[in-house]
């Protein structure tokens, strides 16, 4: 059964955006230990846990309130936001070390590594609260990007080293491509909010670098895994393919994401490279991640581009709702406009569930889902609210 959600008007897309939002609140919003709840069965809305909090799904609520109130109809999203980053800031943020505590138990930190991944959902949230001139967000929002710049950022190779301990005394070999994906997006919104140039530069450099650079030795495709040199390490997570945040193989998804953010960019620059590489990322994620029988986007690709872990989850066809209509805006390329039909289409029939509206995490390779009713959540509606947020802004 199909949701009814017409792709083409952005108010049926606000009405979208607002009704995922309403799958959560306010029953996420957590008045006892602070914060939001994230672990939500998908389908009936229960929660199975509300003692964890996950910074990735922090700083995720905060940015989708954020998106809420500016694009949705709903006024309580911006107070939802300034009960998350009361959270974010006095419980979340380490004011000894400076950083943030990637996983908080009822208010003490239970893993307090220094991930750049979570930082980087830090300054996305914070530059999504400060569009709403929320005092915190904009006072606090140039401190983080300081500890994120003097910590993470790796000048020699111009882009951001992965993990360090809490006390940033001792930090992993590993580094990855998502962290800085990730960190490209809240570098532009950082721009979008404040017009400071310099976000612009960074995010434009760390786009050039992964999509461009360490893309040539693999025919183009972003692979995840680097050593410490910046070397693809195509051994790593092998064994582990479907792996929550650094799974093995190339993800369709990660190269449909990347164009989405080259798109986006060339919003703001006049750079050439900038369209055309987000055409070809686009391209291969469809070529060889879409199932052209049953629709939707396997999660990984072997080295030569065949499918290893078969199953589909929402965020990739989220993220490609966006490429698509991002490059349609910036392209007038009708091919790019039918394939946002098309993603919404997948995402309608397969994706969203008919009573609830809210997104499943994943689907098996058949289309059927994959109940998720046990371990962290990260995962708050922020991507398909993003598909909705970019949707609106390029229609």
């Amino acid at each position: 059964m199909s949701v009814d959600i017409d792709p083409q008007v952005p108010d049926s897309l606000r009405t979208h955006l607002d009704t995922i939002l309403e799958f959560y609140h306010p029953d996420c919003l957590d008045d006892e230990n602070g914060g939001y709840i994230a672990q939500f069965d998908e389908r009936t809305g229960t929660i199975y846990d509300s003692r964890s909090k996950h910074l990735v799904a922090m700083c995720r609520f905060i940015r989708n309130y954020s998106i809420g109130y500016q694009h949705g109809r709903r006024d309580w999203s911006r107070s939802a936001v300034e009960h998350g980053l009361e959270f974010l800031r006095s419980v979340q943020w380490d004011d000894d070390h400076e950083g943030f505590h990637w996983i908080i138990t009822e208010r003490q930190p239970t893993d307090r590594r220094r991930l750049c991944y979570g930082h980087a959902f830090g300054l996305l949230a914070l530059a999504r609260a400060a569009a709403l001139s929320i005092r915190t967000a904009t006072n606090w929002l140039p401190s983080v990007a300081r500890v994120i710049d003097e910590r993470f950022w790796e000048p020699t190779h111009g882009l951001y080293r992965s993990e360090y301990d809490a006390e940033w005394t001792s930090q992993s070999a590993y580094r990855g491509q998502n962290a800085n994906m990730h960190m490209c997006e809240a570098l532009i919104a950082a721009y979008e909010t404040t017009g400071d140039r310099r976000y612009l530069e960074r995010a434009l450099t760390v786009a050039e670098t992964v999509t461009v650079e360490l893309a040539t030795p693999t025919d183009g495709m972003v692979w995840e895994h680097y050593t410490e040199d910046w070397e693809p390490d195509f051994e790593y997570n092998r064994d582990n393919p479907d792996d929550t945040f650094r799974p093995w193989g190339f993800q369709p998804g990660h190269q449909i994401e990347w164009a989405k953010l080259l798109a986006i960019l060339s919003r703001h620059s006049d750079e050439s490279w900038l369209c055309e590489r987000a055409s070809e990322l686009f391209e291969a994620a469809v070529t060889h991640g879409w199932d052209d029988q049953r629709g939707g986007l396997y999660y990984s690709v072997d080295l030569e581009c065949e499918p290893v872990v078969t199953e589909k989850y929402s965020w990739e066809v989220a993220e490609a709702i966006g490429a698509a209509i991002a490059l349609y805006e910036r392209t007038e390329n009708p091919e790019y406009l039918a394939w946002y039909e098309r993603f919404w289409s997948y995402a309608t029939t397969t994706m969203i569930t008919p009573r609830q509206q809210n997104w499943v995490t994943k689907v098996t390779a058949e289309n059927d889902p994959v109940p998720t009713r046990s371990g962290i959540a990260v995962e708050p509606g922020y991507h398909p609210i993003g598909a909705c947020f970019e949707a609106i802004r390029s229609l």
